[in-house]
């Protein structure tokens, strides 16, 4: 797992040029990009790519990590990446697959015939989650429906005002399903991130931070501001 610890711009404009470096390299990528706070200036850099003409995204099949279940549309994370990450590229809808109760079954299956993810872009939960993965997650889940803990809903209190507002569950990529993805980025930002970072890379990968099954795979790189990355 290969670390980069620096300024907030810093690290923002790194990580955008290496997921502009694996659209360039395959046009065609499979992609799955986690949705939040954590992702909007990012997602703001990808559109200044796009708008500049270094990169395009029109081939990209793009598959959602996460969505929360039985939540008012303008709040799912599908609304936020339509708004933010589609409008500001050239990402087509129609290549676009968007979790659901009902299809979250068939997302590994979905991904295989696509060729395995050729990369997923993940944000990390106050508690070390990955997608929704939550705290004793095993490595072989795969997508599913998730019980969110009452830390994930409280994450998301910017969102829908209180814990108690936020749902209950969520749809997920599981974390045997994100571990297979051929290059994986991870993106922290900001002190309330800082154990989890800290836990990412240095907890057991045992199940009870979720996070640290990223050190399994080869090919993973964290991007971490200097108020993340304080406890490294």
């Amino acid at each position: 797992m290969k670390t980069i610890v620096s300024e907030r711009t810093d690290v923002l404009t790194k990580a955008a040029e290496a997921i502009c470096t694996v659209i360039r390299e395959k046009p065609d990528a499979v992609i799955t990009m986690a949705a939040g706070r954590t992702m909007l200036p990012l997602w703001e850099l990808l559109g200044e790519r796009v708008r500049e003409g270094s990169v395009s995204f029109r081939k990209v099949t793009f598959v959602q990590t996460a969505e929360f279940l039985n939540a008012p549309e303008e709040k799912t994370l599908r609304h936020m990446t339509e708004e933010k990450l589609l409008a500001g590229t050239d990402l087509a809808p129609e290549r676009c697959f968007w979790l659901s109760e009902e299809n979250v079954g068939d997302c590994d299956e979905r991904i295989r015939e696509a060729g395995g993810l050729d990369l997923a872009v993940l944000g990390l939960g106050d508690n070390a989650h990955i997608g929704f993965n939550e705290p004793a997650t095993q490595y072989d889940t795969r997508c599913r429906v998730q019980k969110l803990t009452v830390r994930t809903r409280e994450q998301y209190s910017w969102l829908f005002g209180s814990a108690g507002e936020a749902p209950e569950k969520a749809c997920t990529m599981g974390i045997r399903t994100l571990v297979e993805a051929k290059k994986i980025i991870v993106l922290t930002l900001g002190e309330e991130k800082a154990k989890a970072t800290f836990d990412m890379l240095y907890a057991r990968d045992d199940g009870v931070v979720p996070a640290a099954f990223l050190q399994l795979p080869f090919d993973v790189t964290v991007y971490a501001d200097m108020e993340a990355g304080a406890k490294l």
